[in-house]
């Protein structure tokens, strides 16, 4: 998720290419953003692809724009609804700083599900207008200092909604105004498969989430992350202060939010596409990677080659034995999910192991607890290959103990 915002927010769209004739002029819709308006630049992108449905920058720009706008329109619902700023601060991946809204809509189940359906339709729009890209040519030096998001939908984007400050909280970049001026990233052909890829992704954990019945987990444990979400029970009032250096009151909600994870099955159609999409950004990781050792230029390159040494982000290099291994990885993944390799069951089971594919295509509740357990997983043991813990501790050592880092900025 982190690398994904991370790259949607590089994605602030300055279309600038010396020597290069381009239907879009980035004087025509850069005001736009830097007034966080991304609906008319959305507009007027749309009506360049129009006029020239070859114009693969255009293109590129348009699916740019849409897929932020859908962030945008996530970051909005949750300020809507009044996310308890604790929740933006302190968990790591999603650390966002969508400010305290005085006002919060309540909260319903039927609304938080329409929020993460909203975000994936717009996710699914983006990658429908990249999908025809062709041009191994494509080029949009993305500057985003300038550029901001109207994270409380007031219609006006001040400074503390600037793209560079969403940016410097969520890596914990210097938020210095020289290094937002100068921070801009040369997005080419590989990174349109990187952007179709995290929207795949995306898409599955939406399709898991809406393929479950939320709402007994709604109903008791809302309130824990919306003050004011509705509900059919009355507050469960906090403690003022902690004690002893620990909140109780947030320790046994979240006891409460784990033991509710029991998510009966209403749309298993949904399951088979969460399936569908994790399979597409594995194949979407192939084709950047083939994009991206094609290269011939080194210009801020957002994921680098190992003959590219101008990176967008300082420090950043890729080796071949990276690369190499970020094959295995796909290759290995693409066969759990296939239900060619089995994922080790953590009790003895005679040689059995999971059957992932099955869990998407013949899906029961989803019960977290009882997966700990085991219990859960007991309908899916099979007899068959598992996935070797020797590659995976090899593949750990060639990125020096960082896979899962590597993997959320490589998807």
């Amino acid at each position: 998720m982190r690398a994904f915002v991370v790259g949607l927010i590089a994605c602030g769209l300055m279309v600038a290419s010396a020597g290069v004739s381009r239907a879009i002029e980035v004087s025509s819709f850069e005001p736009l953003l830097r007034d966080g308006k991304w609906a008319e630049a959305e507009k007027q992108l749309a009506g360049a692809v129009a006029a020239d449905a070859k114009d693969d920058d255009a293109r590129f720009a348009l699916g740019t724009v849409q897929a932020l706008r859908a962030f945008e329109g996530l970051l909005q619902g949750l300020y809507r609804y009044g996310l308890d700023p604790e929740w933006t601060t302190n968990l790591p991946f999603v650390r966002l700083p969508i400010p305290p809204n005085p006002k919060p809509t309540p909260l319903t189940n039927a609304d938080f599900r329409k929020l993460i359906s909203d975000f994936s339709a717009g996710l699914a729009k983006a990658e429908k207008t990249l999908a025809p890209i062709k041009s191994a040519d494509v080029k949009l030096p993305l500057a985003i200092g300038s550029y901001r998001i109207d994270f409380n939908a007031d219609g006006k984007a001040d400074e503390s909604e600037s793209f560079w400050g969403i940016f410097a909280e969520v890596t914990g970049a210097p938020a210095a105004e020289e290094d937002a001026k100068g921070f801009v990233i040369a997005f080419d052909a590989g990174d349109v498969h990187w952007l179709r890829g995290y929207c795949h992704v995306l898409q599955a954990f939406c399709d898991f989430f809406l393929a479950h019945d939320s709402q007994k987990l709604h109903d008791y444990t809302a309130p824990f992350f919306f003050p004011t979400a509705k509900t059919p029970f009355p507050a469960l009032p906090r403690e003022s202060e902690s004690r002893g250096g620990f909140d109780f009151s947030s320790i046994l909600d979240g006891v409460a939010f784990v033991h509710l994870i029991q998510l009966p099955v209403i749309e298993p159609e949904r399951l088979k596409s969460s399936h569908a999409h994790l399979l597409e950004m594995i194949a979407q990781s192939r084709l950047m990677w083939t994009a991206i050792k094609a290269e011939t230029d080194d210009d801020r390159e957002w994921i680098p080659s190992p003959k590219q040494q101008n990176a967008a982000l300082p420090g950043v290099a890729v080796s071949p034995d990276m690369i190499g291994g970020w094959h295995t990885v796909l290759d290995e993944c693409e066969a759990i999910l296939e239900g060619k390799k089995l994922i080790p069951f953590w009790r003895p089971a005679n040689g059995r192991g999971v059957n992932l594919k099955q869990v998407f295509l013949k899906p029961q509740e989803f019960d977290l607890v009882l997966w700990v357990q085991g219990s859960a997983a007991i309908p899916y043991l099979e007899a068959g290959p598992i996935t070797s813990a020797e590659m995976w501790r090899e593949v750990q050592q060639v990125f020096g103990g960082q896979l899962g880092l590597f993997a959320v900025w490589f998807n």
